[in-house]
Formats: structure tokens, sequence, C-alpha cells
């Protein structure tokens, strides 16, 4: 996506249009190669604007990893209306599409675990608490005493289903549909052995 220098943004559309383009390099690109310099000849700004609004490459990287978090949880939220198990399969069935619709930015939104920057750790850790509750949610409607062993047990289960989802969505054959049943099976049976 080229820029037209020439054109004048407020500073509000200025700067999500800079963490858009972040955003959008994560889609080919791991987290790590998003630089200041990169994205500013991108953006066809000067490195100083970027410097100004996000103050060091971490700033930078903290915004675009929140922001395709973000993203994430909404296109992934489940219809609240739907009795439990339907929506854990909708929940399961939106991150599957999810993952297949934006490979790179799951994948470098999962292992920006392993940055440096413990705010951008802190981020992704967000966004698996979020996926956590959501599935916690739908075993106590379902009557599984809420209990610490749950929520561990279901917390390990989301670092299962994400390296399941990375590993399912780069090189694999395999359908949607496979994916989200297996997922179904698997969150159960961690239920079942509590």
């Amino acid at each position: 996506m080229e820029i037209d220098r020439r054109t004048r943004l407020t500073p509000e559309e200025r700067r999500a249009q800079l963490v858009a383009l972040g955003v959008a390099f994560l889609v080919d690109n791991p987290l790590d190669a998003l630089t200041i310099e990169g994205l500013s000849a991108k953006a066809g700004v000067s490195r100083a604007l970027l410097f100004h609004y996000f103050g060091t490459k971490q700033g930078l990287h903290r915004e675009v990893v929140r922001t395709a978090r973000d993203s994430m949880l909404h296109a992934t939220q489940p219809q609240s209306d739907l009795p439990p198990l339907d929506r854990l399969h909708d929940t399961l069935s939106r991150i599957v599409q999810f993952v297949r619709d934006h490979r790179g930015t799951f994948y470098s939104l999962v292992r920006g675990v392993a940055s440096g920057d413990t705010e951008v750790r802190e981020v992704v850790e967000e966004a698996r608490a979020e996926q956590a509750e959501r599935v916690i949610a739908v075993f106590i409607e379902l009557g599984v005493p809420d209990t610490e062993l749950l929520r561990i047990a279901l917390r390990s289960w989301v670092a299962f289903a994400e390296e399941a989802l990375v590993r399912s969505a780069l090189g694999t054959d395999l359908a949607s549909d496979e994916v989200v049943a297996f997922l179904e099976r698997s969150v159960r049976a961690v239920v079942a052995a509590l």
C-alpha cells in the first residue's frame, strides 16, 4: 500500500494509519522485523514522527500487538445468546476462521510472548486470559464447579489450542470443521479429567 506523502491527516488519523500499517506488516513478517525505519518509509513519514507517537520501537510493537489482539478478540467474540455448548462451538469456529484468515498475524500474536518486552508479553497474556475466560464460562454454565484446578486446566488448554491452531493453519490441509471438532473433543477431555 503506497501512501501519498501529501496526504494531511489529523494526529489521531496518522497514528491509526501507522498502527494499521504495522498490523498489516504482521501478515507476512514476524513482530521483531517491524522497525521504525521500515514503517516510516512505508508510510512516507519521518522517523521522528514515529518516535513522537510511540517513543521507541518497543512502544510501536506494543501498540501494533494491542491493536491486533483487540481485532482478534472482537472477531472471535461468541454469540452470547447461544446455549453453552453451541457458544463453545461458535467460539472455536470463529477462532479457527480468524487464524485461517490472519495466519501471519495470529502467529505473531502467539509468538509475541517471546518478545523481550514485558508489556508486549502482557498484551498477549491478556488475550489468552480472555479466551480462557470464555471457555471457563461455558463449563461453569454447564455445572462444572469453578475451581482453581478448572482454571489452570483451561488456561493450559488455551496454550495447547494455540499450538494446534498454528500447526493446523500453517502447512496442513485439515478442514476447518475438523480442527473445530478436534478442539471441542480436547477441551471436553480436559474438563472430564478433573
